[in-house]
């Protein structure tokens, strides 16, 4: 029941809120008969769902001493064998279509629960390691090449048929001048000589709300990073260990993503660049299915990393797409209610399953967020 800050969730409530979801959007209204758990629970695990009623406080969550852990997982049993019966008995496809919605609202959380592990075991002064120490990887990361794409009018979002989202859709055309993407994410020792270039002190590389935020917070070096003497650790899932020059940075910010660009002399792609250029990939990479619990330096050639690793940042405010509407009722709150103050990442980590993802897939957090598993991938345009 550990929350180390606000933005962060319990792994216990993780647990819960997936259940309620399940228990308050389909088993309440499909399943004849169904038993509610505990009505009370109608209020104590709802998230943010303003149409079914009050809620409590995100920060609060920690607090929640009852119900129990094992109170948590009866009901985790109670709901699952009654969505079993639902499923026996041919519901229709509305109902089909809120559990696959619940299945991939799960695998968001089974990932979150990974990230606010991770803080908290980073706040907790013994640093525990969730992980036994990472295997010796590859010393050297692959060049960073440029693949230039020649843009020009391309259709964006997700296809009507299989599951998306509903802030992937509907599919649009979109103008993309001529492009490059890197072909890689940016590495530890390649932002390392972005800090020891003052990067970290230059406001002219920062956009104003960046560099006040680094004033304010007292930034210096990505989340998770610490020094000690002349040597850099990081603390990950796998405890701390020395900083892996070839591995790929992650818990960067969009502002110093943005300010890292900058000082390259780059930019951050566009989330509709990212998709036209990932669009033929395979969803394959480091994905949570190969459990490695880390990003790993890159080791092919043509946009490698484009899927798992870590969330890539992209120039993209995370807006409604033309012709964009929520789903009806409370469910239509999921995505739309945060078009607002947030930036699109793409492509998945480590810790997400490779059947959650795909081209379309958007991921959105606020700029000064650092606690996802998020790096950088640069974009210029063409020369």
């Amino acid at each position: 029941m550990v929350q180390s800050m606000p933005d962060a969730s319990p792994a216990k409530w993780h647990l819960a809120h997936t259940t309620w979801f399940f228990e308050t959007f389909i088993l309440s209204g499909q399943l004849p008969g169904y038993r509610i758990f505990n009505p009370e629970y109608r209020l104590l695990f709802n998230s943010y769902y303003k149409a079914l009623g009050s809620h409590p406080l995100r920060q609060q969550r920690g607090t929640f001493s009852h119900p129990s852990f094992r109170n948590v997982l009866e009901y985790r049993e109670h709901v699952d064998e009654a969505i079993e019966r639902l499923l026996a008995h041919e519901p229709s496809p509305e109902t089909l279509s809120l559990v696959e919605l619940g299945i991939h609202h799960e695998q968001q959380h089974q990932e979150l629960i990974l990230t606010d592990i991770l803080h908290a075991f980073w706040t907790q002064p013994l640093r525990p390691a969730y992980a036994p120490p990472p295997e010796p990887a590859s010393t050297a990361a692959e060049r960073l090449r440029w693949t230039a794409h020649p843009g020009g009018t391309v259709e964006i979002g997700a296809p009507d048929e299989g599951f998306a989202f509903d802030n992937e859709r509907p599919r649009h055309p979109a103008l993309l001048l001529p492009y490059r993407l890197a072909s890689r994410l940016i590495t530890n020792a390649e932002y390392l000589d972005f800090i020891n270039d003052k990067g970290y002190r230059r406001p002219e590389l920062w956009l104003s709300d960046g560099w006040d935020t680094v004033c304010r917070e007292a930034w210096s070096a990505p989340l998770y990073w610490e020094k000690s003497g002349d040597q850099w650790c990081e603390f990950s899932l796998r405890g701390m260990n020395p900083l892996h020059p070839a591995a790929p940075v992650s818990h960067v910010s969009y502002y110093e993503a943005d300010a890292f660009a900058r000082w390259c002399g780059a930019r951050l792609p566009l989330e509709t660049e990212w998709e036209h250029a990932a669009r033929d990939h395979e969803i394959a990479g480091n994905l949570l299915e190969r459990w490695t619990l880390e990003a790993l330096p890159a080791q092919s050639n043509a946009e490698d990393q484009l899927f798992g690793d870590l969330w890539e940042w992209t120039a993209s405010a995370y807006l409604a797409y033309p012709g964009f509407r929520p789903a009806p009722g409370a469910v239509g709150e999921y995505n739309g209610k945060f078009m607002c103050n947030q930036f699109v990442l793409r492509g998945g980590s480590f810790a997400t399953s490779a059947s959650h993802l795909r081209a379309t897939y958007r991921n959105f957090f606020p700029p000064h967020a650092r606690w996802q598993f998020m790096g950088i991938r640069l974009a210029s345009h063409e020369r």
